[in-house]
């Protein structure tokens, strides 16, 4: 993809606002160190220490990078789990603790600093599938290319999503520590290795007893990110939505009608098709045009954008550039033709149903004249407070059985429930109060549209807020060429050094936060 494509792709995987709002005081990443440090007595050896520590703080992630945990193949994911407890020791974590779910296994760990405020920390160690002959470089390889407008950035998968972030967050502990500080803040680290296939066993890690009794004592949590777009702006997110990943599968086995393996064509004379059942069957899931979902009760919980939400919403679109965004998104028009800020507010308020792939029969080069014994749609389902994955899952199923289709399959692979965060949160507050002092332009954002399961730690028994922070810049999460900014030559975007320092700063900001 072209650098303009997956900046906006990045956006709407992870935010759901399409950003274009303007920095606060150009060239403020280029400053060294960077301004009214809360940790401003230590700021100079801490970033002194991040220089000197800037080769290993890359050589991590690129080692991170050539062992890919792919959950949704099986892949290393004893070893990841293993690499991620080890580079949470490294980083001076201690009771360190490989946790085994009914899946793929989860890390903890705690550094107590004997500080007043605890901070909790998500991270994932596992990334998304990739196809090596899509990229521009080997994905594993973790090679430096220069990215034009921003600067030396390394391409791999889990760049940016989420290994680049989060070494980046090791990097700051290790840089307090070489400099001899004094960590401000106690730190709770909680891991999972199966993110990117709707986290869904989770909650096993975050609840087990000496995890929860550990997340219950922190202000909040965060998952560590590259936020910054071209102009240097960020996001501070209230709350994401919540998302059900799953197939529908309609077969002649289950059916009872058509066959049950694959037949030749012109017997569609005389035999159903299981392709078409499923065909039919989704159509009952959506309004005609595809945009509403029409299971029934689908609606009835959901929570209307509050009007300061959208006036958020309308204030950050001003900033933006439409035709830029229609032309990164190769789209001419929005859905049901709304203006761009209406269709911002829709792409934060509105649940959605969505086809991520539709598998039947012959798909190679040329004809082959079968009729299919099985077809399968893989789904992705987005929820909105106040949805819950339990209830939606609950409608999808009475939908399909009052509509006669009880016999096509729903396999649900993983999923959570929304997330909420108050603005008036300590955590919300201290990122408001670090970018400030690094000089970046923060926009609140009221909701994103793409999703995390931040909702394990914001509902019972947790019950901490949980958010998104960080500077830095990277893109292409899930495409090919994914990347993340080491050097950066644009004085308004943080490359690794500056984005080390940027989560110095929120450890010393929370501490002193009232």
């Amino acid at each position: 993809m072209h650098d303009d494509d997956q900046a906006i792709r990045m956006l709407l995987e992870r935010r759901g606002l399409l950003r274009g709002a303007a920095m606060l005081g150009a060239g403020a990443m280029a400053m060294s160190p960077l301004p009214a440090l809360a940790a401003s007595s230590q700021s100079a050896a801490i970033r002194k220490a991040a220089e000197a520590g800037k080769e290993a703080s890359l050589k991590r992630l690129r080692d991170w990078i050539a062992l890919p945990s792919i959950a949704a193949e099986n892949r290393n994911m004893p070893e990841g789990a293993a690499y991620m407890a080890e580079l949470a020791k490294d980083a001076g974590f201690t009771n360190v603790e490989i946790i085994p779910t009914d899946g793929h296994p989860g890390v903890f760990g705690t550094i107590d600093a004997g500080a007043k405020r605890t901070l909790g920390i998500y991270f994932m160690y596992d990334v998304k599938q990739f196809d090596p002959a899509e990229w521009s470089s080997p994905p594993l390889e973790g090679r430096m290319i220069d990215k034009p407008g921003f600067g030396l950035s390394i391409v791999g998968r889990g760049a940016v999503n989420q290994k680049g972030p989060e070494a980046t967050f090791l990097a700051a502990l290790h840089a307090i520590r070489a400099a001899k500080a004094k960590l401000p803040v106690n730190i709770v680290l909680v891991c999972e290795g199966e993110e990117e296939i709707g986290s869904p066993h989770f909650r096993q890690v975050a609840t087990k007893p000496n995890v929860l009794a550990a997340l219950k004592k922190c202000d909040g949590i965060f998952i560590p990110f590259a936020s910054q777009d071209k102009t240097g702006a960020v996001d501070v997110n209230l709350g994401s939505k919540g998302i059900i990943e799953l197939e529908l599968i309609a077969s002649g086995a289950k059916w009872g009608r058509g066959p049950k393996g694959d037949v030749h064509s012109s017997l569609k004379a005389m035999i159903d098709s299981p392709a078409w059942r499923l065909v039919q069957a989704l159509q009952t899931l959506v309004t005609p045009d595809g945009n509403t979902p029409a299971i029934e009760g689908w609606f009835e919980n959901v929570r209307p954008l509050t009007d300061r939400e959208k006036t958020l919403i309308r204030e950050a679109a001003k900033g933006a550039d439409e035709a830029a965004d229609k032309a990164a998104l190769g789209v001419n028009v929005w859905i049901d033709n709304l203006k761009y800020d209406d269709a911002l507010i829709r792409l934060a308020q509105e649940p959605t149903v969505n086809i991520e792939g539709l598998v039947a029969g012959y798909t190679g080069p040329g004809g082959k004249t079968i009729l299919p014994g099985k077809a399968v749609a893989k789904l992705d389902l987005r929820l909105v407070p106040n949805q819950t994955r339990a209830e939606a899952e609950k409608k999808l199923r009475a939908h399909l059985d009052k509509h006669g289709f009880a016999d096509v399959e729903m396999n649900v692979s993983g999923g959570y429930d929304p997330t909420e965060v108050a603005e008036d949160s300590r955590l919300v507050r201290t990122e408001l109060a670090t970018y400030k002092a690094l000089g970046v332009k923060a926009n609140i954002n009221a909701r994103l549209a793409g999703s995390w399961p931040g909702a394990t730690f914001t509902a019972p028994p947790v019950s901490i807020p949980a958010a998104h922070f960080g500077i830095g810049h990277g893109s292409g999460a899930h495409a090919p060429n994914e990347y993340y900014l080491i050097d950066s030559t644009n004085p308004k975007v943080a490359g690794m050094v500056d984005a080390t320092m940027g989560f110095v700063e929120f450890l010393y900001t929370l501490a002193a936060i009232k």
